[in-house]
């Protein structure tokens, strides 16, 4: 039986990085135009491929926040249903969202699902976050809205949009450097001043060591296809 059966399907579907085997996995389907791309594409690879359709990422986390920055770039974030095909089995998104990981179920769900649309994080240097943001050990000051986050060291804090609904994002901080004690927030703001540190976002370090950093939620949500029932 057809992935897209019952349904007529029109849309991009971009295979990103050295995803070979990820592409091979895919069935075909009419009405989907497949690129192969690089690794976390730029405008030059991705602006001529929008075009208001469904747009389905194939490859990582990382992947998919570099294209969803180019359809926050050409606002286009309002008019474009956006699937995802996670090439890493431990993808953040696929885990936060519930979906498949199985190249075969996860376009399934991309071209017969329906738009839920989720939040979409963004940082103060022209970042976005889609999946999980990350820093290691720190020593700073941290707020979540107007409450007091951390005061001091923490072993790790982990940003994530909401999936539960919520302001936007949620934050879990683990304090103590010996016994992990979690303690968790949730807002639409997360705003850090700290001694110098690199944040990950997407499982990708940011390139230079920064003092101040900010992920907020981001005024339009992500049209993201999922919940599709049986899948």
């Amino acid at each position: 039986m057809s992935v897209t059966e019952g349904r007529d399907v029109r849309g991009q579907v971009l295979v990103c990085g050295a995803a070979d085997t990820l592409a091979s996995a895919l069935p075909a389907v009419d009405g989907l135009a497949l690129h192969r791309v690089g690794e976390r594409p730029g405008k030059d690879e991705v602006d001529p491929l929008l075009d208001d359709g469904l747009l389905i990422v194939a490859g990582t986390d990382a992947d998919l926040a570099a294209v969803v920055l180019r359809l926050l770039r050409k606002e286009k974030l309002g008019t474009t249903r956006v699937g995802f095909v996670p090439s890493d089995p431990l993808s953040d998104v696929a885990a936060l969202w519930g979906l498949p990981t199985d190249p075969a179920r996860a376009l399934a769900v991309a071209t017969q699902g329906e738009v839920d649309p989720v939040p979409l994080l963004r940082d103060d240097n022209g970042g976005v976050l889609v999946g999980r943001g990350t820093f290691g050990a720190i020593r700073g000051v941290a707020y979540c809205d107007d409450q007091v986050a951390l005061r001091g060291t923490a072993r790790s804090v982990e940003v994530s949009p909401d999936a539960d609904g919520g302001p936007g994002l949620t934050v879990r901080v683990v304090r103590g450097l010996v016994f992990k004690r979690p303690v968790n927030f949730a807002g639409r703001a997360f705003q850090l001043g700290c001694i110098p540190t690199r944040p990950v976002s997407d499982g990708v370090p940011f390139p230079r060591a920064i003092t101040r950093w900010t992920w907020y939620r981001h005024t339009e949500d992500l049209r993201l296809v999922r919940g599709l029932a049986g899948y």
